[in-house]
């Protein structure tokens, strides 16, 4: 049996009762909620040295410095470097011998009373693993899901406290468990799609195997890595962007390269304004992808994404099954021209009703949520050995299509799907939401 996960309440508790960890919570823009959880349970005087909430912006600028904007990494930096040299400098002397201090911020976008703003946030906290010793800090982005501005302050408290107790609730003070940070928060309040760890106590973690943690464990849709393989922010990346994304998984290698990536650009270009911004060209891994049948082990998931990061200039872990998901996802954060590259195999699986079984949607209502606002399907035409490959490969039986084609090369047009299917297929093509990469002669095997 597994242990069970102690409430909000007995891990401020637990914090609170242990005299030999003190700090400072600094909280803009939800309220205290953080602040206020060691209040409420009592022996805050053990763990508390100082709260302090900045709301007015010239405020905020005199004690941390000006900064573009007030909800970003800037900001709650600044505060973490501001708090922590501050409990430093008051109390080292004091209480440094014997205690593990830490100084928890954050900068946070609640709900406003018109429901107009991007309800998101940062937030860090700086800590010594070890009495004494160089601090620790982790840096996180969130993005707040409920609908009230009540419920939203609510959730940024328990992840707050779920943050501080992981920092501290190690043995050997020699790791810390980010898998935790949602606890006692229920699926859809609140997601955590940045983590960014620093210091003696993450030696032996980096940005993408952090990444993998997170999405394995539900703490995120989707965690989006640069070519050095360190975490980025999507609202930041993506906001008002063109993309295009091409899918991958382990089980199945796909024969869509960098090529299919230019040859989509150049057929995007002239739709985009001259001074717009460059398309993302985007790889995407899902954990959970409809396509690759069969669990595969945490180890080879983590090396197929160390492979694709150093192959790739922008590449996304997620755990989105069906891709009018992911369509779903990056319309969040960008309503600019979207593209998918991918084989004409791994078209003819989109009208697979076999693929839509555990979305929650039929296939119509999908189809149409992945083509929403301006988004096309880049087609590559495959060799027929590649083409069955990759059919066989998701372990289905292929009896939606057949093959109209006396050479060894599979295209939109020698494509035949069955019965009504055939009839979306059409119309997707005449409306120009589906269009072909590459020419007969350029496919190779």
């Amino acid at each position: 049996m597994s242990e069970e996960i102690p409430n909000t309440h007995q891990k401020a508790l637990s914090i609170n009762l242990n005299d030999k960890i003190y700090g400072t919570i600094a909280e803009i823009g939800a309220a205290q909620e953080v602040a206020r959880w060691f209040f409420r349970v009592g022996a805050a005087a053990g763990s508390i040295a100082k709260t302090i909430s900045a709301y007015d912006m010239q405020v905020s600028d005199q004690i941390y410095g000006e900064a573009g904007r007030y909800v970003s990494r800037q900001r709650v930096t600044s505060m973490l470097d501001k708090e922590y040299q501050l409990l430093i400098d008051r109390l080292d002397t004091k209480r440094g011998k014997d205690t593990r201090f830490f100084a928890f911020c954050d900068t946070i976008s609640a709900r406003n009373f018109a429901g107009s703003n991007e309800c998101q946030g940062w937030i860090g906290l700086r800590f010594q693993s070890e009495v004494g010793a160089e601090p620790n800090t982790i840096i996180v982005h969130i993005n707040m899901l409920d609908d009230t501005n009540i419920a939203q302050q609510e959730a940024v408290g328990i992840l707050g406290v779920n943050l501080i107790h992981s920092a501290f609730s190690s043995v050997d003070g020699a790791a810390v468990d980010i898998s935790n940070l949602i606890d006692n928060l229920e699926p859809g309040r609140l997601e955590v799609d940045l983590v960014d760890l620093s210091g003696p106590a993450f030696q032996a973690t980096d940005s993408i195997a952090a990444a993998m943690v997170m999405v394995r464990n539900g703490l995120a849709e989707a965690v989006l890595l640069d070519a050095n393989g360190r975490q980025q922010p999507p609202t930041e990346i993506f906001r008002k962007r063109p993309a295009i994304i091409r899918r991958t998984t382990v089980r199945y290698s796909s024969p869509i390269d960098s090529s299919a990536f230019d040859a989509s650009m150049q057929k995007l270009r002239p739709e985009l304004p001259a001074d717009g911004k460059a398309p993302l060209c985007i790889t995407e891994f899902s954990v959970n992808n409809v396509h690759a049948s069969g669990d595969v082990a945490d180890d080879k998931q983590l090396a197929h994404l160390r492979k694709i990061v150093q192959e790739n200039e922008w590449v996304m872990l997620t755990r989105l099954r069906q891709s009018f998901k992911l369509s779903s996802y990056v319309r969040r954060y960008s309503q600019q021209p979207l593209r998918f590259v991918m084989g004409i195999s791994t078209l003819a699986m989109l009208f697979s009703e076999r693929f839509y079984r555990d979305s929650g949607t039929g296939i119509l209502e999908a189809i149409g949520k992945l083509f929403t606002n301006d988004v096309k399907i880049s087609v590559k035409p495959m060799t027929v050995t590649n083409f069955r490959s990759h059919i066989d490969s998701a372990d289905v039986d292929a009896d939606w299509f057949d093959l109209r084609t006396e050479k060894d090369i599979v295209s939109i047009d020698t494509l035949n799907l069955h019965g009504p299917m055939n009839h979306l297929l059409q119309y997707l093509l005449e409306s120009d939401c589906i269009e072909t990469l590459h020419d007969e002669a350029e496919i190779s095997d």
